[in-house]
This record gives C-alpha cells, structure tokens and sequence, in this order.
C-alpha cells in the first residue's frame, strides 16, 4: 500500500489489474477543503471518523462516521470538515462504463452506459461495513487480481440493491445545456470563448451562465477548469511529468495548474502522481 503523505497522510491507490478502480484515502482530513467539483466516474465512500459538510445535487446534509456517500458522474459536489474537526474519510473512483455493464447485467436497459442514482448518502450500517471490508481487499498487496475483481462485482451488486438509480429526466431532456457541457470538455484544454460556447448549444450568453449555473451548481468557466483538471488526472496516472501535463491541459503556467489542481482536488500534482 503507498505509503500516506505527511501532511495530510493521504494516499491514492491504483492497479493496473482493476484499472477501472481508484481509490483514496483520508486519514487526517482537518486541512483537506475542496471546492465544489465534479468527477468523469462514479464516486462513492464512506466517512470514518468525524463530520462534514456534504452538498450534492443541490443538497447540503451533515455526513457523520458511518455515512456512505454517493456521487453521479457529472454530480456537482462538495464534501469538507466542519469548523476544523478530525475527520477521515475512504472513496473510489469509478468507471462508469464498467459500472454500466454490470448493470445491464442485472437487468437494466442497455441504451445506456450507466444508470444514475437518485440517492446522494446512506447510513446503513451493513452498507459501511461491506465498503470497508471491499476497500481492504481491494489495497491489500497480497490480494491476487481474480479475488479483488470478484469482489468488486459483489460489492458493486450490494450498492445497487441499495439505491435504485433514477430516471434523472430533468437533466436528460436539458439537450442544450448537456451541448455546452459537452462542448466545454470537448475542447477543455482550449481558450474557450463565451461565444463559442453559446454557439455550440445554440443558446444567448446570459441564459447559459443563468442555467448552466442553475443546473451543473457552477459557472462555465469552473466547469472548465474542473474539466482540466480531471483530464489532468489521468496524464499524471499515465506518467506525465507535471509540466508537460499542466501545458497539456491549458494552464498557463505550473504554479497555475498546481494551485487549481489542489483547490479542486485537495492534494498537489505531486502527491497525486506518487
């Protein structure tokens, strides 16, 4: 298992036997601030130790030790410690690809690559425990590839019985906005206009800031640079050198891609690279 950082002793967990997996660990999360974001994968963890301050799908709620929290593809979200308590927490990153077959095999339609879930947290005790039993094998050094990806069908197949997905048609039939999302991560590593955006999801500039805000919880060009940013992510997990990817991915400079980087994530390029 990689060995935490100091400072936050922190560490990311990566295989290249579950390569649709990434894991994260949080052991002392007072100095960890996120600002709202958003992931390409399905995200779900669990809160150890402490509180926070949870917003998802434009709901703020207390999450406590024992909370399993879930996050959408595309979800924007938040999750800090509140008024500088101890806290810590475990996530995984999901493909929603993956995630999306397993899904068709248990019945769900197959027009689409993932189903969403309607539910942002539970604080079912089994559910906990089963995340923490999954996440244990899933970094153990001496676990061999066939028994963490069985375990990761069972323990996927255990979160599925516990939120039924959403039809989430609000968001489906937003055709327009989905455009500008679209065209904005299309072209995220761009200097990207306002015009050319409007263009692309044929929509006036004060309308797309007003909705796009309304919908996806921020503006545009934080969209963008959240965007950045998790592209970023996976040059860095390929091996990228921290400059070529901050140049890569639009950034003016390092010191900039460096700043944004932790201000969305909560570690530097560095700490997630190792």
């Amino acid at each position: 298992m990689p060995t935490p950082h100091p400072d936050t002793a922190h560490y990311f967990w990566r295989d290249a036997s579950l390569p649709f997996i990434e894991a994260r660990s949080i052991v002392d999360g007072r100095k960890v601030r996120y600002a709202r974001h958003s992931h390409e994968t399905f995200s779900i963890g669990v809160i150890r130790s402490g509180r926070t301050d949870y917003f998802n799908q434009s709901k703020r709620q207390c999450a406590g030790a024992g909370s399993v929290v879930v996050m959408n593809p595309g979800d924007v979200h938040g999750c800090n410690p509140i008024a500088g308590e101890p806290w810590s927490y475990r996530m995984l990153y999901v493909d929603h690809a993956w995630l999306g077959r397993l899904q068709q095999g248990w019945g769900f339609s197959a027009n689409r690559d993932f189903h969403p879930f309607a539910a942002t947290m539970s604080t079912a005790p089994a559910l906990y425990a089963d995340f923490n039993r999954f996440f244990d094998v899933l970094t153990d050094e001496l676990a061999d590839p066939l028994l963490r990806q069985s375990a990761a069908v069972v323990f996927f197949e255990q979160v599925q019985s516990s939120f039924d997905p959403a039809t989430r048609t609000e968001r489906d039939a937003n055709h327009k906005l989905a455009r500008a999302a679209e065209y904005i991560s299309d072209n995220c590593g761009a200097a990207l206009k306002l015009d050319d955006i409007c263009a692309a999801a044929n929509l006036s500039p004060s309308y797309l800031i007003r909705a796009f805000r309304k919908h996806y919880g921020m503006t545009p060009h934080t969209y963008l640079l959240n965007r950045r940013v998790q592209r970023a992510r996976g040059l860095l997990q390929r091996g990228g050198t921290i400059a070529d990817v901050a140049l890569a991915t639009g950034f003016a400079d390092q010191a900039h891609f460096q700043r944004i980087f932790k201000h969305f994530l909560a570690a530097t390029p560095g700490q997630y690279r190792r």
